[in-house]
C-alpha cells in the first residue's frame, strides 16, 4: 500500500509538503539524510520550516512509510516499500554491503524462546572492518 494511501486511510492530510518529501523517499534508493531532505523541500519551498519537515518524517516512520536507522553518526531514512534490509558498514573505508534480514533470524528466535525477548530487526546497520581493510593490517 503506498503511503499516500496509509496517511488517507488514517485520516491525515497529504500536505504539499509531505508530497515533496513522500516524492523524495520515492525517488532516491538510496538511503538519505534529514539533511538532504530539508535541502530538497527548501530548493522548492524555502518557507518550509525544518521542523515541519522532522515531524513529517516522524510521521511516517510512525505509520510504516519509511525506516530509520543510524549510520555514522547520522540519521538515515528509506523507503519501507524497500523492505527490510541490514547493512554492514567497514570502519576503514567506508563501504556498505547489505543483507538480507533473514541471516538475523535465528538469533530473532532464539532471543524470543531463550529470553521472551521480542526483537525489532526492521533496519539494523552493523559496523566493522571488510575483508580488504582486515587484509590491510
Amino acid at each position: 500500500m503506498s503511503c499516500y494511501s496509509v496517511l488517507k486511510e488514517k485520516g491525515l492530510r497529504v500536505t504539499l509538503q509531505r508530497r515533496l518529501i513522500l516524492d523524495y523517499i520515492h525517488d532516491n534508493k538510496d538511503h538519505i539524510t534529514a539533511e538532504s531532505i530539508i535541502n530538497h523541500v527548501h530548493s522548492k519551498f524555502p518557507q518550509v520550516n525544518k521542523s515541519t519537515i522532522y515531524r513529517t518524517l516522524d510521521l511516517l516512520e510512525k505509520n510504516d512509510c519509511v525506516f530509520k536507522s543510524k549510520s555514522q553518526d547520522k540519521t538515515i531514512y528509506h523507503h519501507a516499500e524497500e523492505g527490510h534490509h541490514h547493512h554492514l558498514v567497514c570502519n576503514r573505508c567506508g563501504k556498505t554491503f547489505d543483507y538480507d534480514e533473514d541471516v538475523l533470524l535465528p538469533v530473532k528466535k532464539k532471543l524470543e524462546k531463550t529470553l521472551g525477548f521480542q526483537i525489532n530487526l526492521n533496519h539494523l546497520i552493523m559496523n566493522g572492518l571488510c575483508k580488504e581493510c582486515r587484509n590491510l593490517k
